[in-house]
């Protein structure tokens, strides 16, 4: 049980906080929320950008890791689909220059011709790097927009195209900046050897204030229910082929989402699981071998994944994963494999209470999908499922009609060279 205090400043700003009197560290993060979902779609890989641009310098700091430092804190940040976070770790005696940082940041960032270009090419470099020049780089920016045809989801974090950053100018991040990164559409949490009333005289004091920016709520387009396969093949300069098959799944905050999770770990977690088993192990058709779920806010992905040893066809890859699915959907699963895995999710989710920086994110995290009290109701939801629940989420997860596939394979002159 993680207990926490909550408040809401004048500004909108949600400011949660939880005492842990056993560490000399306090964590705090900061989530905003906007991901790359809220971007337009011709204008894509701004929230990803801005990630980089908020370590660009404020209005008052020109340089945000130095003083931060010298505090003897650290930090770190990620952007993703729905929402974007930075999160650091301070001396508790140093706390409020944690607070000055992060209000500064969030007042006014210091929008400089030589900042925007100095992170616009770090990001592009990052997108040629990771995802254009990297063997299965691109895996994500074919599967996406395969399965997603109207939701924003249909393209990854760093964006559509390197040109959508490439031509961002000073008033289009200015724009994005002052539309989403604004107090009320902001949680913060305090995680430390902390007090609920001092934080709320630190919160009051640096970020109460910054004026809210009165956000309309994003309204994003809803994905049409899938009624046919769909199949793309590629051929790239990669060591040997692979195979990416993804199924609509629930949004986080539906309940299904717990029977879909722990199907996924049933297919894949650890050695001892049916897709390394049988597929890996006893068939030998892969080197490798996944299966995932994206756990977006809105409706994500079930996707497994794998690498094909020598010799196995796409085909035969994909008949050999479809036939352990099949099975899930029609045989009960053990009571004893359905109790490991359980096991499993439940000591990472106690081992992910026992450090104050996890406690700060998974609480911002549980806010933010509607109440941070749903990080304390996580383990229950997971063992109330049972085996017949697993089943039929299987045959409804795994029809015929919802399958996407991507065959990703070696180029022919890349064999012919062999």
């Amino acid at each position: 049980m993680v207990k926490f205090d909550k408040f809401i400043l004048k500004n909108g700003l949600t400011v949660l906080v939880h005492h842990d009197s056993n560490t000399p560290m306090t964590a705090m993060n900061l989530i905003y929320k906007v991901g790359s979902r809220d971007e337009h779609p011709n204008k894509t890989g701004f929230a990803h950008l801005f990630e980089h641009l908020m370590f660009g310098g404020s209005i008052n700091i020109p340089k945000y890791d130095e003083p931060l430092q010298k505090a003897g804190g650290e930090n770190n940040a990620f952007t993703n689909s729905d929402f974007t976070d930075y999160y650091l770790t301070i001396p508790t005696s140093n706390l409020e220059t944690a607070f000055w940082l992060e209000s500064d940041r969030m007042l006014s960032l210091a929008f400089t011709p030589k900042s925007l270009e100095v992170q616009r090419q770090v990001v592009i470099e990052e997108f040629k790097q990771n995802y254009l020049n990297q063997p299965y780089g691109d895996v994500y920016l074919l599967l996406k927009p395969l399965t997603y045809k109207k939701h924003p989801y249909r393209w990854n974090t760093i964006g559509k195209d390197v040109n959508h950053i490439q031509k961002a100018t000073m008033e289009d991040v200015k724009t994005f900046y002052e539309k989403y990164y604004r107090p009320d559409n902001a949680i913060l949490s305090i995680a430390g050897n902390v007090e609920t009333e001092y934080i709320k005289t630190l919160a009051e004091k640096w970020f109460e204030p910054i004026p809210a920016g009165n956000m309309p709520k994003n309204i994003y387009p809803v994905e049409p229910e899938q009624i046919s396969s769909r199949t793309l093949t590629v051929e790239r300069p990669v060591p040997q082929n692979a195979i990416y098959m993804a199924w609509p799944m629930s949004a986080r905050t539906d309940e299904r989402f717990y029977c879909q999770d722990l199907i996924s770990d049933i297919l894949s977690n650890g050695n001892s699981s049916r897709l390394f088993q049988n597929l890996v192990k006893k068939d030998q058709l892969f080197s490798d071998i996944n299966a995932f779920v994206t756990g977006d806010i809105d409706k994500g992905l079930f996707i497994v994944s794998g690498k094909l040893i020598n010799g196995t066809s796409g085909k035969k890859a994909e008949s050999a994963i479809q036939a352990q699915l099949n099975i899930l959907s029609s045989k009960l699963v053990r009571e004893e494999e359905l109790q490991k895995v359980k096991n499993k999710i439940e000591s990472n989710l106690i081992f992910s209470k026992l450090s104050v920086l996890n406690k700060a994110m998974n609480l911002a995290y549980f806010e933010m999908l509607g109440e941070a009290e749903r990080l304390n109701l996580e383990i229950g939801k997971y063992r109330k499922v049972n085996r017949n629940q697993i089943r039929e989420e299987a045959s409804l997860l795994f029809a015929e009609n919802k399958r996407n596939i991507l065959f990703y394979e070696v180029e022919k002159n890349e064999q012919m060279q062999e």
